[in-house]
């Protein structure tokens, strides 16, 4: 029988071989990461140094070749809405990178940030501290992930003026999304081979709403038996961050806590919350953002505060710093399924870092933006 088929094998074969297109691209020995296809990307490069640090990771990843492109939209944070056709490409495309937007205070302008988390349902923020070699720290073995319930709480904007003077501001916390999130914090440190979650709260005084943030936080804490659980007040925790960090290693909050606990890390680690100079001789850790995740989209930024948006002397002198945003991105394509562009350029940035040659006022250099840009373009390898 085998050989009978031999001939016809060979026939089909020498047909098939001769009708065979010309690639129109060349073969590489390794296929690329997912599918090979390039994916589209929402860009809204923001307010302020926005621009700046969004326009380095379209360089970079010009520079590299990174299978992807930008749609990008001009968004400003004193718009009254995200306009319709940004929602239907972050939409369509489900992964976006955005440089921050400025809130104004008061005057009945919502917060656009508040507002895309809510529409996506992006329910998890997920921000990660931790030592970079080459920059001098005051703690040692910190890695700390902060994650962060992203949809209600004191964020859900329900205030209204009760009579003049008195204004009640509703602080809504639900079964469900408490759940959603801490199994988020134990499916993460469950994947991510992490040895304990700790769960923030405020339930000594608010022992209704940050009670039943903790009860969900127990349950699911019983179907993960290999992952030690612990709970800290958030007054405590704020305390303990800045004195023994290395003692937290995956920690689950409510939306304000979450803000409270990533930005004090932000601040202990000169961070993108603080302005230049203010972190020298403080401790100094990577500060990253695996953005505002839900379970259909992502958006990518960079980590805690975007406090330094609109800090004028950043963007006159094109100083802003574009490392937080770069290594978003590299979290963006592994998300994307491209971990190999990811690798290159984690290992690029860490690589500029540790030499010290190019570093902005921030990270005790005096570099501009554009040069530790050209200097991680310069590191890929």
């Amino acid at each position: 029988m085998a050989r009978r088929s031999l001939p016809l094998l060979k026939h089909l074969l020498s047909s098939s071989s001769s009708t065979t297109p010309t690639l129109s691209r060349s073969v590489t020995y390794m296929p690329r990461p997912g599918d090979g296809a390039p994916r589209p990307v929402t860009l809204i490069p923001g307010d302020g140094i926005g621009p700046l640090v969004t326009n380095a990771v379209e360089q970079v990843m010009e520079a590299m070749h990174a299978p992807v492109y930008f749609e990008k939209y001009e968004v400003h944070g004193d718009m009254m809405r995200v306009p319709s056709e940004v929602m239907e490409s972050i939409k369509k495309n489900k992964v976006c990178l955005k440089g921050g937007l400025t809130t104004p205070m008061g005057g009945g302008v919502s917060s656009l940030n508040v507002q895309l988390r809510k529409e996506l349902d992006l329910y998890a923020s997920l921000v990660n501290c931790f030592n970079l070699q080459g920059l001098p720290t005051r703690h040692q073995n910190v890695d700390i992930v902060v994650v962060r319930e992203n949809t209600e709480g004191e964020y859900a904007g329900l205030e209204h003026e009760v009579v003049p003077g008195v204004v009640e501001s509703l602080k809504v916390i639900t079964k469900f999304c408490s759940e959603r999130i801490a199994k988020y914090a134990f499916e993460y440190a469950y994947l991510n081979n992490r040895k304990k979650v700790t769960a923030v709260h405020k339930a000594n005084i608010m022992k209704l709403a940050d009670g039943l943030f903790l009860e969900s936080c127990r349950e699911v804490a019983t179907k993960y038996p290999g992952i030690k659980y612990n709970e800290i007040i958030v007054d405590n925790c704020c305390m303990q961050l800045v004195s023994k960090p290395e003692q937290f290693d995956v920690m689950v909050t409510p939306n304000l806590y979450g803000n409270l606990v990533a930005n004090t890390a932000a601040g202990i680690a000169g961070g993108t919350g603080v302005m230049p100079g203010e972190s020298l001789g403080m401790l100094r850790m990577r500060i990253i953002v695996a953005g505002n995740v839900g379970a259909d989209h992502a958006i990518f930024e960079q980590g805690a505060s975007a406090g330094n948006v609109g800090n004028e002397n950043l963007l006159e002198q094109k100083t802003a710093n574009p490392v937080a945003l770069l290594l978003s991105s590299a979290m963006m394509l592994r998300h994307l399924q491209f971990p190999s562009f990811a690798d290159r350029l984690e290992t690029a940035v860490k690589l500029v870092i540790s030499e010290g040659r190019y570093r902005t006022k921030d990270l005790g250099g005096s570099s501009t933006t554009q040069e530790v840009v050209d200097a991680v373009i310069g590191a890929l390898d």
